[in-house]
């Protein structure tokens, strides 16, 4: 049998939905609905105090090997908040080298469909992604906004695990990032970020000058915010920097922000991403994040400094 016939094709159909409260007040509270095939699961969800509902996925394979695929199609509906997370670390296993029907390897693959409709407010913040050495993994997102509506996303991948001492050797990684923003008449592109890493970009000081992890953060903000906002956003994230090892920077789109990290920690990238989140929560006057209730955390990841200031 081959790889091909024995690799997984999960799916994840997943609606945030506008539901009563429990004093009958109609369209106030975030629900949702979903439907899953293996190896995707969603846990049981929970809804923040302004109303916003919290998604833990998980994977319960345990990992990607070479030809399997993940399909995520999300759609939050006018008026909902929701958050996707995911419940541990994604693993992608080596794959170059490991079959004699495919020596070259073979890409474990992810793509993620998103539709973010009027007033809606979607946040996607897994937990990293950590390729093994020679693995080959391809992660693709189109997210489809209203102009009114809010996207953050977050993405950490550590390029081998490193603690043993294992580089990603001749593996890869791309990524392939697409946000539209849909007008009454027109689309527009906010943001399109085509990412590869492998081979010299891993050791090129104009790329990851040996350093095993990457991080990116985009926040597409509802297009109300003045330049004047997004520039305080910018300098504020800027100085969350602080105590945090590693190279960051942060800049400016046309309605939002995109951050950066490239260092040797995936608590530091994922420290600083949080902050800069708890920035655009209270810019969006919701409430100020806590580390969510399925992500390893042993310590609090707040600049107090910041925190104090505030």
């Amino acid at each position: 049998m081959s790889s091909k016939e024995v690799a997984w094709h999960g799916t994840c159909d997943l609606r945030f939905i506008r539901r009563s409260d429990c004093a009958g007040v109609s369209n106030s509270i975030t629900s949702h609905q979903v439907s899953c095939s293996a190896p995707f699961k969603v846990l049981r969800g929970s809804s923040d105090v302004d109303g916003r509902f919290e998604v833990p996925l998980l994977h319960t394979a345990g990992g990607l090997v070479g030809g399997d695929q993940l399909t995520m199609k999300v759609k939050a509906e006018s008026g909902t908040s929701g958050l996707i997370t995911t419940v541990a670390a994604q693993k992608v296993y080596g794959s170059i080298g490991i079959s004699t029907l495919h020596p070259e390897g073979e890409w474990a693959k992810q793509n993620c469909y998103l539709e973010i409709n009027k007033n809606a407010d979607l946040e996607w913040l897994p937990q990293e992604i950590v390729l093994f050495g020679e693995s080959l993994f391809e992660q693709t997102m189109f997210v489809d906004l209203h102009q009114d509506s809010s996207f953050i996303c977050t993405d950490i991948v550590r390029l081998g695990r490193t603690a043993a001492g294992e580089m990603l050797g001749s593996g890869c990684w791309r990524s392939h990032l697409e946000i539209c923003r849909h007008w009454s008449e027109k689309k527009q592109w906010e943001f399109v970020d085509r990412l590869e890493l492998a081979g010299n970009a891993l050791s090129s000081e104009h790329g990851m000058g040996n350093q095993p992890v990457f991080g990116s953060m985009v926040w597409v903000a509802p297009t109300y915010f003045s330049k004047e906002v997004l520039n305080e956003l910018i300098q504020n994230s800027l100085l969350e920097r602080v105590g945090l090892e590693g190279g960051m920077s942060c800049s400016a789109l046309d309605h939002g922000i995109s951050a950066r990290y490239i260092g040797p920690s995936t608590q530091a990238a994922r420290f600083w991403f949080f902050r800069i989140w708890r920035h655009t929560r209270r810019l969006r006057q919701l409430s100020i994040p806590e580390p969510l209730r399925v992500w390893p955390m042993q310590e609090k990841p707040y600049n107090e400094t910041m925190c104090n200031t505030e």
